[in-house]
């Protein structure tokens, strides 16, 4: 699931989540350990123009000292960036945080990553905003070079070119899963080619089949193998009445009314959902939490990357 309080968009978060900090994350991502989902996600943006702040606040934490403050809390839960936009940074320096990051973790890294929207943020930091996803697909390849098993990585590209320099601790993995968001048409022949997952923004459930057969399409004509993730982002969910206005796109319902609508994610393809609840405070939510994990979960279909 997708954490609150790390990122606060006007799109998702809920009024109590303002004034939440460091101690509610830890509580948060402590239910979620408990209650057996599959990872807790966090957001990536360096900075946020003033024109947007409105909409997409200035609250977005940093992904990776969050999630090590988060595996220092937990001891199962996966740990993944929803979406790193990797273009902004050199991926040696990427590689070393993720790396040690997936080592001080035990290996809970999934490294998410994305080609990034704010303008902006790219002109800031020097990098051509134009060629975001020339760029991304690079750093794909860089860093997994970079995350691979060699202590001196190499990688010869057209933006950056490294030999000879050595890089320890290696992530706990042998492979650190690299999933790609994104729904454009570039984004999903990005994950499909280059890519062991897919994580769309938000499509909704009547675009999902379509950009399933397309992925699946694109892995064929590439000759790619091996696991792969399909990943896909519910509606808003409540378990049980609410008996307040959670919003018309609410699932609402008993875990087994829940649980039957959410099947249906997997009968398109779909290998892991990721879940955000409505909550008044964060004692409602941790309960949301609870209630999913021992009610909802078990009622559900387990897939490569499960809830």
């Amino acid at each position: 699931m997708q954490l609150p309080v790390q990122s606060q968009s006007a799109l998702y978060a809920e009024p109590w989540e303002a004034d939440a900090g460091p101690e509610v994350l830890a509580e948060l991502a402590r239910a979620a350990d408990q209650a057996g989902f599959a990872y807790v996600a966090v957001c990536d943006h360096v900075a946020i123009p003033r024109r947007l702040a409105p909409a997409m606040s200035t609250v977005w934490y940093d992904p990776v000292a969050t999630l090590a403050y988060l595996a220092g809390v937990t001891e199962r839960v996966r740990l993944l960036s929803h979406v790193a936009v990797v273009g902004l940074r050199h991926p040696l320096v990427t590689a070393k945080q993720y790396a040690t990051l997936d080592h001080l973790s035990g290996g809970r890294l999934i490294l998410g990553v994305g080609a990034g929207h704010v303008r902006e943020e790219f002109e800031a930091l020097g990098v051509d905003f134009d060629r975001r996803g020339a760029v991304l697909d690079e750093c794909v390849d860089a860093l997994r070079a970079a995350l691979g098993p060699d202590e001196f990585p190499s990688h010869h590209g057209k933006l950056y070119d490294f030999e000879d320099l050595g890089q320890r601790p290696r992530p706990a993995q042998a492979r650190v899963p690299l999933w790609v968001g994104g729904s454009s048409p570039a984004a999903v022949r990005r994950a499909a080619v280059r890519g062991d997952g897919w994580l769309p923004q938000g499509d909704p459930r009547d675009r999902l089949p379509a950009q399933i057969a397309r992925l699946r399409r694109l892995r064929e004509e590439a000759g790619a193998t091996g696991p792969f993730t399909v990943g896909a982002i519910t509606e808003p969910l409540y378990v049980g009445e609410p008996g307040w206005d959670v919003g018309r796109r609410t699932l609402t319902g008993s875990p087994e009314a829940l649980a039957e609508s959410l099947r249906a994610y997997r009968a398109m393809g779909v290998d892991q959902i990721q879940v955000r609840f409505r909550s008044r405070d964060v004692g409602e939510l941790a309960d949301q939490m609870g209630a999913f994990g021992a009610e909802v979960g078990p009622l559900l279909p387990r897939g490569p990357g499960e809830v």
